[in-house]
Formats: C-alpha cells, sequence, structure tokens
C-alpha cells in the first residue's frame, strides 16, 4: 500500500452549512495522513497532507490562527 492510497471514504465538512454546497471533503490516508478534495468538483483533483502536516493545520485551527 502506497502513503497516498485513500483508505476511508470521504466526508463533508460539519461545518458546510445547510446548502453543502462549499466545502471540502477528507479522507484518511494510508500514512495516517489526509486527502483532500472539492465537494462540488471531487474529480478536480485530491490534495495529500502527511500526519505532520495535517496535525499542524489541525492544531492552526483550534489555536484559531486562521480566524
Amino acid at each position: 500500500m502506497k502513503s497516498h492510497d485513500i483508505v476511508s471514504a470521504f466526508q463533508k465538512s460539519s461545518y458546510s452549512g445547510a446548502a453543502q454546497n462549499d466545502c471540502v471533503e477528507v479522507a484518511r490516508t494510508a500514512d495516517g495522513g489526509r486527502a483532500v478534495r472539492d465537494s462540488k468538483n471531487p474529480d478536480s483533483g485530491t490534495q495529500f497532507y502527511t500526519p505532520t502536516e495535517w496535525a499542524a493545520f489541525v492544531a492552526g485551527v483550534k489555536a484559531g490562527e486562521f480566524d
């Protein structure tokens, strides 16, 4: 299995709102990282993040760095 192999179903963000049209979907990868794609156009491409990159992103969200 490769590190970028997607090993879970994509899930929409719980913050996508009532319309759920403008959001991203996230799935787990084989190395524990995450795959992220646009829910409106899932075939347009997927971005991959290592476990370390994803942990830094989540920590930044929790710390309010993106507010």
